[in-house]
């Protein structure tokens, strides 16, 4: 029987690496809602005094919890070989939230202090709806093939950390370069310095103070103060803004539902790796410290991070998961994160989105069957909307150009617009309406293929049905919740379930297919 000390205290060489992933990636979302809420013209004693600290203590909660659940593991399973699960802001649904949710509940309420009280409203509903989400989220993993998790996994990580990562390296490419190719000596090589030390930390250590030599980063020790927000004053202020959300559930409640099946989906990530997590346990964790941080006055939703299997394959532990939290909640109680932003340079946090994305991708190919290729890669397909929606409205703000919700229920440009974008080449037609919902359309692509492949065309059918019905509700392909009852999807939803059904019935007769096909 191993004792506490034996697991969350064992330090492993890999935590570092760990610690890199979790603080420096964290730190970046930070500064991104550090960026928008100053942007917008909040003031410091909302965005320091209150929203970073608060995120931070939900985050910190998070990652003790983690580290926890790691020991469990250890525990139960007998060995030492666990790594903890990542945890952190999610990135997905805070860009969702910031320019969802509390960018446009700023613009209509004109008032920071007010807008404020409605984001942590808005965000803690989002928790209570990740933790009803853990009641069927086991459900969810016992009938969704793997391919379909996996590649949306997979999609997530290529499209917006590998390239990110890869684009960020040639941004610099004096300081990334070197530190790229070093980081991939050590972990797609295998090459090791003396005394087992791997290249990998060598770059990430080294980086730092190559990156101070060349000028890159100055420390910057401005803004650094202790606060603590008072739940008992934070309370009040989020029941009042409980009457500013209704508008914007229609927003909140899909992408909390995308951050349950997100976080549904590493943890499967993990089980895959060798780490049996507990789905729903994971799932409760999250919308609790989401719970928690909106109490302390955060308004940004927690989540089961991409990533384990590079954390795995890195060889991290427990003790990173832990360490990081400590870390990052000291960060923000002590408004650091001014300082800490301006020590790591963009290079280093690009090297580990990197590494984490290929390995995700790796994963997926490895562990599905080779027949079910043709699912991973169509269920990572809907992530890349997501990505090219994100780069075109964001090119076209900058020309006063914003994308609204259409009379068709789909977020985008007038139709004008929309055709010049794409009389000039822009990948632009039917993007809207995959990026809605961009997750759940690759499960169910990636679901339907695996049943297709397999020759249950009963099972397909079922699925697209199921796709009807989420597109009737505006769960997929609108811009919010809403009776869709015209909607064209939902029209082609059905048309493929009744397709996939009455061929079914034919299966063996009159349609069929031959024992030894390749699609290869």
């Amino acid at each position: 029987m191993f004792s506490m000390k034996d697991t969350v205290f064992t330090f492993r060489s890999g935590d570092v690496g760990g610690m890199v992933y979790v603080i420096a990636n964290n730190i970046v979302n930070y500064i991104i809602v550090i960026a928008t809420l100053t942007a917008l013209g909040w003031p410091d004693y909302i965005i320091f005094g209150r929203v970073i600290p608060g995120m931070s203590i939900g985050l910190m909660a998070g990652c003790i919890y983690y580290a926890y659940m790691a020991h469990k593991l250890a525990v139960k399973e007998g060995h030492l070989n666990v790594t903890a699960l990542p945890s952190g802001v999610s990135t997905p649904a805070m860009f969702v939230f910031l320019f969802g949710v509390i960018t446009p509940m700023h613009y209509i309420l004109g008032d920071p202090e007010i807008a404020w009280r409605a984001s942590i409203a808005a965000c803690f509903l989002g928790g209570v709806i990740e933790i009803l989400g853990s009641f069927i989220g086991p459900w969810l993993k016992r009938n969704l093939p793997r391919a379909a998790m996996l590649g949306t996994i997979a999609g997530i990580g290529f499209i917006w950390m590998a390239t990110q990562g890869f684009f960020d390296v040639y941004g610099d490419p004096v300081l990334g370069l070197p530190i790229l190719v070093l980081s991939v000596m050590g972990l797609f090589g295998g090459f090791l310095f003396p005394r087992k030390i791997s290249p990998f930390v060598v770059a990430i250590l080294g980086g730092i103070i190559y990156a101070l030599a060349l000028g890159r980063i100055r420390p910057d020790i401005s803004g650094i103060g202790p606060t603590f927000p008072n739940p008992f004053e934070v309370i009040p202020a989020m029941i009042d803004g409980f009457k500013y959300v209704a508008p914007y559930l229609a927003i909140v409640i899909p992408v909390e539902i995308y951050n349950f099946i997100e976080t549904m989906d590493n943890v499967e990530s993990a089980n895959v790796a060798g780490d049996n997590y507990n789905v729903r346990e994971a799932q409760l964790a999250d919308g609790c410290f989401t719970v928690v941080s909106t109490l302390f006055g955060g308004c940004i939703p927690n989540t089961v991070w991409l990533g384990h299997p590079g954390l795995k394959t890195g060889k991290a532990g427990i003790a990173y998961s832990w360490i990081s939290g400590l870390f990052l909640g000291v960060a923000g109680l002590f408004g650091l994160f001014s300082l800490l932003n301006s020590m790591v340079p963009p290079a280093v946090c690009a090297v580990t989105f990197l590494w984490c994305a290929i390995i995700m991708m790796a994963q997926g190919f490895k562990e599905v069957k080779v027949k079910h290729y043709a699912a991973l890669v169509m269920a990572m397909v809907p992530s890349i909307a997501d990505y090219v929606y994100t780069q075109v409205t964001g090119a076209l703000g900058l020309m006063d150009i914003w994308a609204e919700t259409q009379a068709s229920g789909l977020p985008g440009f007038s139709h004008e617009i929309s055709e010049e974008l794409i009389h000039f080449g822009v990948m632009w037609n039917g993007v809207p309406a995959v990026k809605s919902g961009a997750i759940i359309i690759g499960l169910i692509w990636g679901a339907a293929t695996v049943f297709i492949i397999d020759r249950n065309l009963k099972r397909a059918g079922i699925t697209f049905a199921i796709a009807a019905v989420l597109s009737l509700f505006g769960f997929i392909h609108r811009a919010g919740i809403e009776f869709a009852y015209d909607s064209p999807f939902m029209i082609g939803y059905i048309i493929m379930a009744v397709m996939c059904l009455v061929c079914s019935l034919g299966k063996g007769k009159w349609f069929d297919a031959k024992d030894d096909f390749d699609y290869v």
